[in-house]
């Protein structure tokens, strides 16, 4: 699996661009976990001389639970970055001690969450963030969103089986087919978002427990990607083939778009985050049990 340059990822680990603070730029990689093939990427907004407000979290639980996350920071950049910090920080302490039972590990995700509005509001510099997380188990994935940053799962044929709604105006609009989605693009309202941790009134929109199969890819992201790539663009680039050329294919469109290159395609400059993640097939299988011979007991045979 020669793909996934950055080797094994066993622990857990958040990501941030610290370009503008004395260390190199946008930070993620393609990776081998216990739990399958994961790729991350995290990058502020190429044209802003302020720090990235996005950070990525993941968290291993136990040998096949793990728990993905995005937080996008708002309020301005010292704000924004504190409170996206603060929150996967609370969340990775939540996640602590816990089991990789279902109902342990949902309880934990809340509470985290919880804990990180309370957090963030204490800190009192105007800073906030939304929030994205997925809750893997050994065969199923359930999605937890605070804003407009927000959860995909994609079946091998193109089948969207999951897509969080975005907590704004313009993102219920959508949903309730008062606007359609290539309009929403462009719509003046689009920045503007009505749910985020650091907020009184913040609400945590928790998704089903839905199977995941094989070769379903799972994908979370800020805005910075949902505002410049049309659904059926980030599906048939995720869908299928290998995981690494998935994510540097929605990196090239990604910057194309924020570069406003064409201006009849959606540009909304950013910071972006991007975690793509898919069961191992039978060759990152392999690999894996070269790395560790003791999953081999869970990880099956070919």
């Amino acid at each position: 699996m020669s793909g996934f340059a950055n080797g094994f990822l066993d622990d857990s680990r958040i990501f941030i661009d610290d370009t503008g603070l004395g260390e190199p730029g946008p930070d993620g990689g393609d990776f081998l976990a216990r739990c399958g093939q994961l790729s991350v990427f995290t990058c502020r907004d190429p044209g802003k001389p302020t720090p990235a407000e996005d950070a990525v979290g993941v968290f291993r639980i136990s040998t096949q639970a793990w728990v993905f996350a995005v937080a996008d920071g708002v309020g301005g950049a010292v704000g924004g970055r504190a409170a996206a910090l603060t929150t996967l920080s609370a969340l990775g302490e939540a996640l602590g001690n816990v089991s990789g039972e279902p109902m342990a590990l949902r309880s934990a995700i809340l509470d985290g969450i919880e804990q990180a509005n309370r957090a963030v509001l204490e800190r009192g510099n105007g800073g906030a963030t939304t929030l994205a997380v997925a809750e893997l188990g050994p065969d199923y994935v359930r999605s937890y969103h605070v804003g407009d940053s927000s959860v995909m799962l994609v079946g091998q044929r193109g089948r969207l089986k999951v897509q969080t709604v975005p907590h704004s105006p313009v993102g219920f609009a959508v949903e309730a087919g008062l606007l359609h989605a290539r309009e929403a693009m462009h719509h003046e309202l689009l920045h503007v978002i009505s749910n985020v941790i650091g907020s009184s009134g913040m609400r945590i929109e928790v998704g089903p427990e839905v199977p995941l199969a094989d070769r379903d890819t799972l994908l979370l992201a800020s805005d910075g990607l949902f505002d410049n790539l049309f659904a059926e663009e980030i599906v048939e680039r995720i869908r299928r083939g290998d995981l690494p050329k998935a994510m540097a294919s929605l990196r090239s469109l990604v910057t194309e778009r924020m570069a406003g290159t064409r201006p009849a395609q959606p540009s909304k400059p950013d910071d972006c985050s991007i975690v793509l993640f898919r069961r191992h097939v039978a060759g990152s299988a392999r690999a894996w049990r070269a790395h560790d011979p003791g999953t081999r007991d869970w990880l099956g045979d070919e």
